[in-house]
């Protein structure tokens, strides 16, 4: 199976379509969203072409191939306009015999992990691409689709096999890896 992973869209028109973009290059069974997909946030300048509406229509328009997370700025008003689940806390999958947990971050993430967890922590919230290796499990982040931080690029992770790429959204560059053993 082949995972997209994306997160921190935050109402940007501009960067959900170069994120659609990408989807349509490479064709994964399943685009995982871990949150924050139409709302900007109180801490976060507009990003660019904030449009939700559009942003809605363009997700809505793959609804079936979506599974998704809620993040700290999405609520009860956002689901009302998906089409997909997205008020979910967390997710467990295991993909290629690899156990993933998605969330977001901003309750669960690599400094406040579940106790006992095994395999691959998936956070978003903090806008900062990262792979780190803690105590029974890897903690992983895609970054940021339209507001990276910490001087990252605009942002999304594949999932394929037992690696995971964590690419430029405008330009689909692989710029970092992980192999999970």
């Amino acid at each position: 199976m082949k995972l997209m992973i994306a997160s921190d869209i935050h109402g940007s028109a501009f960067y959900c379509r170069k994120m659609m973009e990408r989807y349509e290059e490479e064709k994964p069974d399943k685009l995982l969203l871990l949150g924050d997909l139409l709302y900007h946030g109180p801490r976060n300048a507009l990003p660019d072409r904030y449009e939700p509406k559009e942003v809605i229509e363009m997700l809505n328009g793959i609804k079936d191939k979506i599974l998704c997370v809620r993040g700290n700025c999405d609520c009860d008003v956002d689901q009302m306009v998906m089409e997909f689940p997205i008020m979910a806390d967390y997710g467990f999958l295991c993909v290629n015999d690899i156990p993933i947990y998605a969330t977001h971050g901003h309750v669960i993430n690599q400094n406040k992990p579940l106790i006992g967890l095994k395999g691959i922590l998936l956070c978003g919230h903090t806008h900062v691409p990262a792979k780190e290796e803690c105590d029974g499990f890897v903690y992983l982040n895609p970054g940021s689709v339209a507001i990276p931080k910490k001087e990252s690029c605009h942002s999304y992770m594949v999932l394929e096999a037992n690696t995971f790429l964590w690419k430029d959204v405008v330009n689909g560059e692989v710029y970092m890896t992980y192999e999970y053993e």
